[in-house]
């Protein structure tokens, strides 16, 4: 993959373009007067990106504004429709750090008497939390709080692993269950070819430095890779999850789900 993208979004309340280092000290500008104006509640201003564990530099960012009442499986439905959904993998959302999420659990409860009872739903819930997953039942008002950090996981052989930071919580509704603020734009990612906006990228040669292709280029690359004519060719999307597994893009904010625009 090319090095050095530039990473940078707009702002949904006004349309300006900041980067993904200074967007969401901006972002949070305009919240100053949704508290003074918005019908009292709970929300959060939330950024979402690429495990920074794995690639320190990642490009890619999200910014949402939760509402109180949305659940962490809407959130899991949201992320998998705009970043991750290809085969219908599993996820889930996890509290690897210690934090309190949503009041701490008794170590000598045990779970299994909600099995005994026939409570299922109780049951997974506690399990989930015992194992440090988050439940997906659980709204975002009791398990998300200023400054959390919980990673979140989909797809547990290739996984896509992301960090989940609370920048602030507000005493506001949300217009929606979850509200896209930004995105980063398409990134700069160019044939290794010609130099035009690439289109393909090969997974079977992506570790080797030239493979990502616009649409000539690409035909040429099939005849000299069996692979990606076989099964390895796969378009470039604004996606993390890019050349993973079968992705193909998503279903939430397609227009700016495809490739670099000069």
């Amino acid at each position: 993959m090319q090095n050095k993208l530039k990473s940078e979004g707009k702002c949904l309340f006004c349309g300006k373009i900041f980067a993904k280092t200074g967007i969401h000290r901006h972002l949070a500008t305009h919240f100053k007067e949704k508290v003074e104006t918005e019908q009292s509640g709970k929300s959060f201003l939330v950024k979402v990106e690429t495990d920074k564990s794995w690639e320190p530099a990642t490009p890619y960012f999200i910014s949402l504004w939760i509402d109180g009442e949305a659940t962490m499986k809407e959130l899991d439905t949201f992320l998998r429709g705009i970043w991750l959904e290809c085969c219908g993998h599993m996820s889930a959302f996890k509290d690897f750090k210690g934090q309190k999420i949503g009041g701490a659990l008794s170590d000598t409860m045990d779970v299994f008497q909600y099995l005994m009872e026939g409570n299922v739903k109780k049951y997974q819930e506690m399990l989930e939390e015992k194992t440090g997953d988050v439940p997906m039942s659980r709204k975002a008002k009791d398990a998300l709080y200023k400054d959390l950090v919980l990673d979140y996981e989909y797809d547990f052989g290739s996984s896509t692993e992301l960090n989940i930071t609370i920048i602030d919580e507000y005493p506001v509704k949300a217009d929606n269950k979850i509200v896209l603020l930004s995105r980063n734009e398409p990134l700069k990612i160019m044939c290794s070819i010609c130099g035009i906006p690439a289109t393909q990228i090969c997974t079977a040669c992506m570790f080797d430095g030239s493979a990502e292709f616009c649409d000539k280029c690409a035909k040429k690359h099939a005849k000299k890779c069996d692979d990606f004519a076989d099964y390895a060719s796969l378009p470039v999307v604004n996606s993390p999850r890019m050349g993973v597994c079968a992705y193909t893009g998503g279903s939430i904010d397609k227009e700016r789900d495809g490739v670099y625009q000069l």
